[in-house]
């Protein structure tokens, strides 16, 4: 087969033959790395902005641009990383010209360096029946409000490593920073959001096996009616 020929594209295809096959006008591959790295690289764009619809846009706008620049690609890096650094170049350039923060995101903002062991990432069984669905949705919910709440360089280390398990040596990479810096901003993460968490169940203490309303006035009824 001619090099300049595209070959047959898959999602099994990996990210770089898909690049080459891009590259050598098998556009419609594109197509595949999208749909394989939507998810991550939302998550990562939504870390950043805080609002799905700006996410979205800046997603769209990255892909554009990976697409465009493809032939600047070096094969010797990870394309994800490379992908995903777009993505956060994109939102950071739209956070600097609207403004949304008087700070803008500094990626190489010196944190102490402590060494700091890493625990276990957050991982979520999956159950099938419908309660189960709706605790996962509820809880899904709340985590998503108190990753808004972190400080923005901590929202996103969280979301790559706990969220999307990339290695801190990937992380440390994309970020352009030392791997140190990435075990620190992740524990501090992990830190700040098992506290948020945790003062949210213990406000819900209170309400363990609520007995009240309809349920109390069902068996208050029940009681007095026997009593007469």
């Amino acid at each position: 087969m001619p090099l300049d020929m595209p070959r047959t594209a898959s999602a099994e295809t990996s990210d770089n033959d898909l690049v080459f096959q891009i590259i050598a006008g098998n556009t419609p591959a594109f197509e595949i790395l999208v749909r394989r790295y939507n998810p991550r690289l939302f998550r990562v764009a939504r870390s950043i902005l805080k609002q799905d619809a700006d996410a979205e846009d800046a997603l769209q706008e990255a892909y554009i641009h990976a697409f465009l620049h493809l032939a600047a690609f070096r094969a010797e890096a990870l394309f994800s990383t490379w992908l995903t650094r777009i993505v956060i170049n994109e939102s950071l350039g739209r956070i600097r010209k609207n403004r949304q923060w008087n700070n803008v995101i500094d990626l190489h903002e010196n944190i102490s360096p402590t060494d700091i062991a890493e625990g276990a990432t957050m991982r979520v069984t999956h159950h099938s029946e419908p309660e189960h669905q709706v605790l996962q949705t509820e809880i899904r919910h709340l985590i998503e409000q108190k990753l808004d709440t972190l400080p923005p360089l901590l929202r996103l280390v969280f979301i790559l490593r706990a969220i999307e398990e990339i290695p801190s040596t990937e992380v440390a990479a994309l970020l352009e920073v030392p791997e140190a810096t990435v075990r620190t901003r992740f524990f501090r993460a992990r830190q700040l959001m098992q506290e948020a968490l945790s003062r949210e169940i213990e406000a819900a203490y209170g309400d363990v096996f609520a007995f009240d309303g309809e349920r109390c006035d069902k068996i208050v009824a029940a009681v007095m009616a026997r009593l007469h």
